[in-house]
C-alpha cells in the first residue's frame, strides 16, 4: 500500500508506492513534520490516481529520478545502450507556503494580544499601506531579496501629499516589520529569509533644541496660571507627553517623594507605557513637589487625573499645543519647538548640574546611559564650565598642580 514513510537514519520523509508491480521509493529532504507529511501525502494521492487511470508518467512527478529512466526506457534499449550520462541529484521538494497576505494576517492575530493598542494600529497601517500592495498575493517561498530591495526603493521614492519625499524612518519601519514577519515564517516553513543582511536606510539625525534655564524660568512666569504647574512638572521630571497627561493622583506619593510612571494617555485611551523600562519612579525635586501641591487645589477634587480639562478628562496634547504652547513661544519670541523638548531640557539640566548619568537614565526611563551621551552630551558645555578648569581645581585640591606645588615649597 502506498504511504509516506520516514528514514530512521536521517529522519527525512520518502514516498513508498508500487508501479508496474515494482516497489518504488522516492526520497525527499523534508523533515518528519505534520505539514511536510500533509504536503507529501497530497502528492502521493495524485500519483495513485494517475496510476489507476494508466496516465502515470514517472518523470512528470520525479524528474531526474533513476526510476524515470528505468521505467520510460525499454529494458532491451537499456541493454543495447551505453550507460546513460550521470543525472543531477533530485532537487528537494519545497512544500507549498501560504501567501504573504494570509500568513501575515494569521501572525498579526496571534501576536496582537502582546502589543499595545497603538502598536497594533501602527502595524496594521504598515501592512495595509506598504506591505500588502507589494507582497500580499505572493507565496512566502517566492519572495526574493530582489523583490524586497525593489519595494524599498519604491517606498523611498514615493512623494507624500505635501510634496515631501517619504522619510527614511518610515521606510525602515515598514522594512523592519517585513523582516520580523519573514523571520517568523522561516521558523514555520523550510524557506530562507530574503530580508537577511539588508541594511536599514541611513536616517537623518534629528537635532534637539532644549531650553536654557533662564528661558525655562521665563516660560514658567509667563504661561497661563492654570498651566504653570503642568509646565513645571514637564520641565523638571522629563516625563513624556502621554505619561504626564495620563498621570493619576494615586500615582503621586508625597510621603516617599515619588511620581510613579505606570500608564500613558495615548489617542484618547489609557495604555501601558512605551516600554517596560518606562515603568519607573521619578524623584520629586522641591520645584516639582510644590507644583503638585499647588495642583491639588485645581484638580484633585474633580478628577483622578493630576492635569485635566474642565470636564475632568486628561489634557489633549493637540489642544495644548495650539492654544497654549505655541502662542506662548511666539509671545516670548522663542524658537518654535515641540513640547517634547521639555524632556530634552530636563536631561540637559540634570547633566549640567553634575547628576549621576545612571540616575538620570533611570529617571528618564532609559535602560542604559548610552542615549544620554549620544544625544545630550554636546549641550553640557553650554551649561557648565567644562573648559578644563574643573580638572585643574581638582589637581590643586590634591596639591598636584604646578602652582600648588610651587606654593607648597614657598609656604
Amino acid at each position: 500500500m502506498a504511504s509516506v514513510r520516514r528514514r530512521p537514519e536521517s529522519g527525512k520523509l520518502y514516498w513508498d508506492f508500487q508501479f508496474q508491480l515494482q516497489r518504488c521509493r522516492e526520497y525527499s529532504q523534508l523533515d518528519d513534520t505534520a505539514d511536510n507529511r500533509a504536503q507529501m501525502e497530497e502528492k502521493l494521492a495524485l500519483i495513485e490516481q494517475a496510476i489507476q487511470k494508466g496516465a502515470f508518467r514517472y518523470s512528470d512527478f520525479f524528474p531526474g529520478s533513476k526510476n524515470a529512466l528505468r521505467f520510460e526506457i525499454g529494458a532491451s534499449d537499456v541493454a543495447d545502450r551505453s550507460p546513460p550520462p550521470p543525472t543531477e541529484a533530485p532537487k528537494p521538494v519545497i512544500p507549498a507556503t501560504p501567501t504573504f497576505n494570509g500568513f501575515s494576517e494569521t501572525w498579526f492575530q496571534q501576536m496582537a494580544p502582546t502589543w499595545r493598542e497603538s502598536t497594533r494600529e501602527a502595524y496594521r497601517s504598515l501592512l495595509d499601506v506598504y506591505l500588502f500592495p507589494e507582497f500580499g498575493a505572493k507565496p512566502l517561498s517566492e519572495i526574493t531579496r530582489d523583490d524586497i530591495l525593489s519595494a524599498r526603493a519604491k517606498f523611498a521614492a514615493h512623494r507624500l501629499r505635501n510634496g515631501n519625499q517619504r522619510s527614511a524612518k518610515s521606510v525602515n519601519e515598514a522594512m523592519g516589520l517585513l523582516s520580523t514577519i519573514m523571520a517568523e515564517a522561516c521558523l514555520r516553513y523550510p524557506i530562507s529569509n530574503p530580508t537577511a543582511r539588508i541594511k536599514r536606510l541611513k536616517e537623518k539625525r534629528v537635532d534637539i533644541f532644549p531650553f536654557k534655564l533662564d528661558e525655562v524660568q521665563t516660560l514658567l512666569q509667563k504661561v497661563r496660571a492654570d498651566y504653570a504647574s503642568y509646565l513645571a512638572v514637564r520641565f523638571f521630571t522629563g516625563m513624556r507627553t502621554g505619561e504626564i497627561n495620563g498621570l493619576k493622583w494615586h500615582y503621586v506619593d508625597f510621603d516617599a517623594g515619588l511620581i510613579l510612571v505606570r500608564e500613558t494617555w495615548t489617542k484618547g485611551r489609557v495604555e501601558y507605557t512605551k516600554t517596560d523600562g518606562s515603568q519607573r519612579d521619578i524623584e520629586m525635586s522641591s520645584v516639582v513637589r510644590q507644583a503638585l501641591l499647588d495642583q491639588i487645589k485645581l484638580t484633585k477634587h474633580r478628577s483622578e487625573y493630576v492635569f485635566c480639562n474642565r470636564d475632568g478628562s486628561p489634557l489633549d496634547a493637540k489642544n495644548f499645543c495650539n492654544r497654549v504652547w505655541y502662542p506662548l513661544l511666539r509671545h516670548l519670541n522663542l524658537r518654535k519647538r515641540r513640547p517634547y523638548q521639555t524632556r530634552h531640557t530636563c536631561a540637559t539640566l540634570w547633566l549640567g548640574a553634575g547628576e549621576n548619568p545612571e540616575w538620570i537614565a533611570r529617571q528618564l526611563g532609559h535602560s542604559t546611559t548610552e542615549m544620554l551621551f549620544k544625544v545630550y552630551s554636546r549641550y553640557i558645555p553650554n551649561l557648565t564650565r567644562k573648559d578644563g578648569s574643573a580638572f585643574e581645581q581638582m589637581l590643586a585640591r590634591n596639591a598636584m598642580a604646578p602652582n600648588a606645588a610651587e606654593e607648597t615649597r614657598h609656604g
